[in-house]
């Protein structure tokens, strides 16, 4: 089986490979890889040859959530974290397991366990790929809920341009040119939104394609959106994402 994981504690990616040596010696774990900024170039090159992934869900940059919001995971992830905050999103993707750090060698062997008894009942990896795929099927929120005076409404997800944050508060801008704040934080909202409409161009924007007017080459190798509507705050793609809006807006 080759494994790839996605960590950006070396003592932690340590501790996983030499756990999953202890679990069976054929184990080879093709690569470690500790940031969105690398790992996501890199399982879009090099993805099937992939049989499995192990997930910090926060690294440096960002959650490995993001990945599947960039480009096709399409094979079993098992998520590991400090914390049990992320598990419902965790079980949106592709997740056979969700384990707690400290990682220990009986959780990983539970899950390793889990995922060959249904290796077993599909037969191989080659047949598990379809049921994977399937699991990770979802649908995609179509409308938000927000509140307007003494009333709420719900806005359809055509007409939303972008989500943005301010500190804590995240509000969308509807076609109507006015923002309506949501209980929602822009990192739970990759989660809800269909990555081929929606691209978090930076850590506290979320842009609709439809919405996009131009794309202009701004300073520092990066780009500067103006949309097709009104908004009275600059929207620019940060460096790191520069490469991955390219291929989203290009429609690959």
């Amino acid at each position: 089986m080759k494994v790839v994981i996605v960590e950006d504690e070396p003592l932690a990616a340590e501790k996983l490979e030499r756990y999953l040596h202890k679990y069976d010696i054929s184990i080879e774990v093709l690569n470690v890889l500790a940031s969105l900024e690398t790992a996501i170039p890199w399982i879009r090159e090099n993805n099937a040859q992939v049989d499995l992934y192990f997930m910090d869900v926060q690294l440096t940059d960002g959650l490995s959530f993001e990945i599947f919001s960039s480009t096709t995971v399409n094979k079993p992830v098992i998520f590991t974290t400090a914390f049990d905050e992320f598990a419902i999103d965790a079980f949106k993707v592709n997740s056979i397991d969700y384990l707690l750090k400290p990682i220990t060698f009986t959780e990983l062997s539970k899950a390793l366990k889990k995922l060959k008894a249904l290796q077993r009942q599909f037969s191989n990896t080659a047949t598990l790929t379809p049921v994977i795929q399937k699991l990770a099927t979802k649908s995609f929120k179509d409308r938000f809920l927000v509140r307007i005076g003494h009333y709420i409404r719900a806005v359809s997800i055509q007409n939303i341009l972008l989500f943005y944050a301010e500190g804590r508060d995240v509000s969308l801008l509807n076609t109507d040119g006015k923002s309506y704040p949501i209980d929602h934080t822009i990192e739970g909202l990759m989660g809800l939104l269909d990555p081929k409409t929606f691209f978090r161009v930076n850590r506290s924007c979320i842009v609709a394609l439809d919405a996009i007017k131009d794309v202009v080459v701004y300073s520092n190798r990066r780009l500067k959106l103006s949309l097709k509507h009104p908004f009275d705050k600059e929207i620019v793609v940060s460096r790191e994402k520069v490469s991955d809006f390219k291929q989203w807006f290009a429609g690959n």
